[in-house]
């Protein structure tokens, strides 16, 4: 199905849920990816077989990784290439279009899966990317994409420490002919874009690279409903690698590494009445303030793989480092907030993960696998601020001060669990997790986790399941910060209790159902629905002028929602619908109370509030139509508002956005080498709304969404 389907995962060992090409099959990756340049050439039959020697085994990591008794929503590489703006467009925004997928600001976290603040993991080809430090720099490119999927509900034992939500990317596989692509896009708000990505087959070795850049005059939301954003210019390089080499008839080492190092301009809002006097200078104009964030991140995956006799199994080496600097304006941030912060985060994480599976006969799939990591993080935090009389009243005569916080950490994962055909309908996948954390807390937990698939009849899909899950909190997002520093200072806070950052332990429980109509051929329905108890539930919040975020905990939590979806695809017309209907309360602030006011912190002791991330309904329509070589797309996003105002008791206004697109592919250099010019319009009808308004819990500035754009751009393949 090329747009986006809604699966449960039941464990069928030899029909793997994950697409490992665009289209979503096997066999479509071996026709596309051993595409030669002389047909029944010794090349093209070469070619060929390390593409289906890859092919293979991409299905056994599909098989080896399933996310038995789980919801699965994949996004086929067609889908990604049809929405507006096609690849041009930044994960987050294609993520979007999946159920219960949520827009926030870029410095709250880009976007929330199921209500959740973070707690989403990336995962690229099974293996897992450890967390980096920024706050709103996008590390995949989307043009790497051959598909994903996004994982939700109860996990299968696999899967742990980000639970939220699970998405699984699959590097393109049909990239590997000795061709290539460059283009250019841009438009409207100053944005800019060049791409270019070439891959091939040498021998056993497959290979594929890819870079880009981009930049814009919006790098972050506007702050203001103007057209135009003050102070806002963003540039941005991607780069990646993928190279894969054939050992043997069953097993291959594949490398993948990617990069990303993007500078951001703070955007201002004029008009803010100055608060301090500092540096003799008590009339300062907002629209003049100059912040700035670099973030830098690299990541690198070397893999070994082995499938043969019943057993498969990865076992892989990965390594990130992430980068992450806020400059503050020295003067202006002290005259508006009391304090400047010149914040500075870096980590470095080393680990290994392995994962197996092994068929027990034809009933029983045995599973198992760990993962161990180190992580050496740095946060240093340099401050300007204003000491405080007798009396509590600000004085002029500027001080610095400094404060920093390393520590080395160590997480320990491992899992078992038994995938058991009961019937060729019915299957029941049990395991048992055990994390293990050494950070600036220490703790452990052994999780369970039990799903039920059931297949009745072709074409409908019942599944249940419960997960026990643990989450540790960032590292760097946890680091203790010294209060003694600021007392008697501007940056002093109200409340000077500051317990460490806890693990977060939930139980989820999940059931979902997806039918095929038959009625009315090519359109599929589901219903997915999902409750969620927390203790200590986690939380992020940007509490001052730098765009980073701070972690603190709720006592408890409740978490529960219900998901509809439908696609249809008939002939060149494909359609997709998801609307979510969600609610997160959460109770009692237990770690880094000093963020709070004592009014709120008082109120949350006492009362179920709403986090600032819950949105009751959400929703995405959209789809697109081939006719002959031109294609025409639409999508349409819809939040009821995130919350606001004190405790965060309000709601920000609701808000449709709607964007088209239009794409023509022209045979001009050869056939199989088109020319696509594309056209796309964002925010078609000009919808002005607020994403933030600036109050509510760790919200720190008022964001809006982007104002409409219109936007154009040539690919050429070669």
């Amino acid at each position: 199905m090329a747009a986006p389907q809604h699966h449960n995962a039941p464990s069928v060992p030899q029909k793997p849920q994950r697409h490992v090409a665009a289209g979503g099959s096997a066999r479509r990756a071996r026709r596309t990816a051993a595409a030669p340049t002389t047909p029944g050439s010794a090349e093209q039959t070469q070619a060929e077989a390390v593409a289906g020697q890859n092919a293979r085994l991409d299905q056994a990591r599909g098989n080896l990784l399933a996310a038995d008794g789980a919801n699965s929503y994949q996004m086929s590489r067609q889908l990604l290439e049809s929405l507006p703006q096609g690849t041009n467009a930044t994960l987050d925004k294609a993520l979007l279009q999946a159920p219960g997928v949520s827009q926030d600001s870029a410095a709250s976290g880009e976007l929330h899966v199921r209500n959740e603040h973070a707690n989403l993991q990336y995962r690229i080809n099974g293996v897992m990317l450890p967390d980096g430090v920024g706050a709103f720099g996008q590390i995949i490119d989307t043009g790497i994409v051959g598909s994903m999927a996004l994982i939700t509900g109860a996990l299968p034992a696999q899967y742990g420490l980000r639970t939220a939500g699970v998405l699984d990317i699959q590097t393109k596989a049909d990239a590997f002919n000795n061709s290539g692509s460059i283009g250019v896009y841009g438009g409207s708000h100053g944005t800019f874009t060049t791409s270019v990505d070439y891959g091939g087959t040498i021998g056993q070795t497959q290979y594929y690279v890819s870079g880009r850049y981009f930049g814009s005059d919006v790098g972050i939301e506007n702050p203001t409903p103007a057209y135009n954003a003050i102070h806002d210019r963003t540039d941005q390089e991607k780069g990646f690698a993928y190279v894969s080499t054939a050992i043997d008839p069953t097993s291959r080492l594949t490398y993948i590494g990617g990069v990303s190092n993007g500078n951001y301009q703070i955007p201002n809002n004029p008009g803010q009445p100055p608060a301090f006097t500092a540096f003799g200078i008590s009339n300062f104009d907002s629209a003049l303030l100059n912040e700035r964030q670099q973030e830098f991140n690299q990541f690198n995956v070397v893999a070994y793989q082995k499938s043969a006799d019943g057993l498969d199994y990865q076992i892989a080496y990965f390594n990130r480092y992430s980068q992450l600097h806020f400059t503050p304006d020295p003067v202006g941030d002290l005259v508006f907030n009391g304090v400047a912060s010149d914040v500075y985060r870096q980590s470095t994480i080393n680990g290994i993960q392995e994962d197996t599976s092994y068929k027990l006969g034809f009933a029983h799939t045995l599973k198992f696998g760990f993962s161990v990591s180190a992580e050496r993080s740095l946060v240093n935090n340099g401050s300007t601020v204003l000491p405080l009389d007798d009396a509590g009243n600000p004085v002029d005569a500027p001080l610095s001060l400094f404060d920093s916080s390393t520590n080395t950490g160590y997480m320990f994962s491992s899992y078992i669990a038994d995938e058991w055909k009961i019937t060729n309908q019915l299957t029941l996948n049990a395991g048992l997790r055990f994390d293990q954390m050494w950070q600036y807390v220490d703790a452990n937990q052994l999780s369970p986790r039990i799903s039920l698939t059931w297949k009745p009849s072709d074409g409908t899909t019942f599944h249940a399941g419960y997960a026990r899950n643990f989450t540790p909190p960032e590292q760097v997002l946890a680091a203790p910060t010294n209060l003694a520093l600021v007392q008697n200072t501007t940056a002093q806070p109200a409340v000077t209790a500051n317990d460490p950052v806890l693990p977060e332990r939930s139980h989820v429980f999940d059931v979902g159902v997806t039918q095929k109509v038959y009625a009315i051929p090519g359109l599929e329905v589901g219903m997915d629905a999902y409750y969620k108890i927390a203790t200590d539930l986690l939380d992020d919040g940007q509490f001052g002028a730098a765009y980073v975020l701070t972690a603190f905990n709720y006592a408890k939590g409740i978490n529960e929602g219900v998901e509809l979806t439908a696609t249809y695809n008939h002939d060149n017309l494909h359609l997709y619908g998801n609307v979510a209907v969600a609610r997160q309360v959460a109770t009692n602030v237990v770690s880094n109370q000093y963020l709070f006011d004592p009014d709120e912190l008082a109120y949350i002791a006492n009362n179920y509030v709403y986090t600032d991330h819950a949105q009751a309904l959400t929703a995405s329509v959209g789809g697109w139509y081939q006719w002959h070589n031109t294609k025409f797309s639409a999508s349409l996003i819809y939040g009821s508002g995130l919350r606001d105002g004190f405790a965060n008791t309000g709601t920000v206004p609701p808000y449709t956005q709607v964007n088209v697109g239009v794409s023509h592919d022209f045979n001009i250099v050869a056939p199989n080498k088109p020319t696509t010019v594309r056209f796309d319009i964002v925010n078609l009808f000009d919808s002005v709304y607020q994403i933030r308004d600036g109050s509510g819990i760790g919200v720190f500035a008022p964001q809006y969404g982007p104002r409409h754009g219109f936007y154009a751009g040539i690919t050429q393949k070669f």
